[in-house]
């Protein structure tokens, strides 16, 4: 199973934004401290912005925060939201026109097995939250996060 840069980028965007609690943040900051073109952090951050995530706030004194309650973002949840496709083989597509040419889908324990793997991939990070990654970030003191009061 592999993330795309979307998740990568919008789990970041979240977590140094929650490490903020509740202060602005620029795109741009965003951007520089991790090397990500703003062009698509904008992108990002205004997806995460229509879903309920962030509070975007415009102007020339403006930026994004944090609108959810960390505790309340399950990962799981969150990924299963922010990625499009979840099949780990062409035969777990939706729009597989072929897969009713396939003689093996009667009886295909590779599907099975894959689908139990990602119900316990998610399953395991439906028991972590934002609130966890923040407070595993929350006492690194670096040029990009806050440190620890």
């Amino acid at each position: 199973m592999r993330l795309t840069l979307h998740t990568d980028y919008a789990l970041r965007v979240l977590v140094h934004v929650g490490l903020r609690q509740g202060e602005l943040v620029t795109i741009s900051e965003i951007a520089d401290c991790y090397g990500i073109s703003k062009n698509h952090l904008t992108k990002v951050v205004h997806q995460l912005g229509r879903s309920g995530y962030l509070e975007t706030v415009r102007g020339k004194y403006g930026g994004v925060r944090l609108l959810v309650r960390p505790e309340n973002v399950r990962l799981g949840a969150f990924i299963r939201r922010t990625e499009e496709d979840f099949a780990l083989a062409r035969c777990m597509r939706d729009d597989d026109l072929e897969n009713d040419n396939c003689l093996l889908t009667a009886s295909c324990v590779a599907k099975r097995a894959l689908a139990q793997g990602l119900t316990a991939f998610f399953g395991a990070l439906d028991n972590y939250t934002l609130a966890d990654m923040l407070a595993a970030e929350g006492c690194r003191a670096d040029e990009c996060m806050p440190a620890c009061a």
